[in-house]
């Protein structure tokens, strides 16, 4: 995997809480993708008696992001001697749902929930904290219910680096749309992030905001419905990369190659797309693998009797094809 330059410093309560976990016996690994990252103080020692058993509902495990994640919890979780009930709800608030049923019926010692709607899973953070379970959300936020801490992206951040991108990139003047999805919290951070941004260019106009679902096949359709009704279009934010790339294939479709595109999460697909100089200019870059490394830590912190933030920002970055040639991004 393609290694990027560091992202800027992580934020004053994230590096609080590695300092006070290093300071325990414990601390996060390394990221992977981002180097320069504070590295470990050495391995906690894991705690006396059976293992802490935390439960995980992945939004998805086909997505790379998510894989990413997961690796970084079970990294983390192996550290400090935790055990992990690993699921995936593949897009199914349903599916969902019914695994933190199973959670609660198996009395986990704590949850970590990738929401995939971050309204409807509500009811089934409520059942888990009428249980007495801690929940914790990892990259998507809950709406409902009580959460113990957020660990994720600061995708307001990254919308508006993305919003800044584009705008450069269009000589400040122009139309856009955005291939949004709007039932997670996370991509609605990413949109206000990028709305800031926009809004900053007096001659530039969001002409369409549509739902392409997060998914490369659905934002296909999305963006080929907004080509046509606006010939004139300038430019294109994706919120991830299914959705860009989707926007991509539609582009290309309808040889529209002039329309620049900006995506979010910096996936290898992307990031391939971006270095072949193709319509995609840039990517948001996140850093999965830290946020999974950083939601156990969390939970660890919290079992010792931590008092925590409700919320721990992961620094984010922007790549395109210029940072990617550089020496460091190999």
């Amino acid at each position: 995997m393609r290694r990027f330059p560091p992202p800027v410093p992580l934020v004053v309560a994230t590096l609080a809480l590695l300092a006070l976990l290093a300071a325990c016996g414990g601390s996060s690994a390394p990221e992977r993708a981002a180097p320069g990252a504070p590295a470990s103080a050495g391995a906690a020692a894991p705690a006396a008696g059976p293992p802490k058993v935390i439960g995980v509902t992945l939004l998805n495990r086909g997505a790379l992001f998510y894989r990413d994640l997961e690796e970084g919890l079970r990294e983390a979780a192996q550290r400090h001697g935790f055990e992990l009930i690993v699921t995936a709800a593949d897009f199914d608030l349903g599916r969902q749902s019914a695994q933190m049923e199973d959670f609660v019926a198996r009395k986990v010692d704590a949850i970590v929930l990738c929401p995939v709607d971050s309204k409807g899973v509500g009811p089934a953070v409520r059942r888990a904290n009428a249980a007495g379970i801690p929940v914790f959300t990892a990259d998507i936020a809950a709406q409902e219910g009580e959460v113990v801490c957020h660990v994720a992206s600061d995708n307001v951040a990254g919308g508006r680096l993305a919003g800044e991108y584009l705008a450069k990139a269009l000589g400040g003047k122009g139309r856009v749309a955005i291939i949004n999805q709007p039932v997670v919290t996370s991509v609605l951070d990413r949109v206000q992030g990028f709305r800031e941004a926009i809004a900053r260019f007096p001659g530039i106009e969001i002409v369409a905001d549509v739902n392409g679902q997060g998914v490369r096949d659905k934002a296909l359709e999305a963006t080929s419905d907004v080509l046509q009704a606006h010939p004139e279009l300038g430019g294109i934010f994706g919120i991830n990369d299914d959705s860009v790339l989707g926007a991509l294939d539609a582009v290309r479709q309808f040889k529209r190659d002039g329309v620049v595109l900006v995506g979010y999460d910096a996936t290898e697909p992307a990031v391939d797309a971006i270095t072949k100089g193709t319509a995609l200019k840039a990517d948001v870059i996140q850093y999965p693998r830290r946020i999974g490394v950083t939601t156990i830590d969390t939970i660890a912190a919290h079992f010792a009797g931590t008092a925590l933030p409700k919320t721990i920002p992961v620094e984010v970055g922007i790549v395109d094809q210029e940072s990617l040639a550089a020496p460091a991004a190999r």
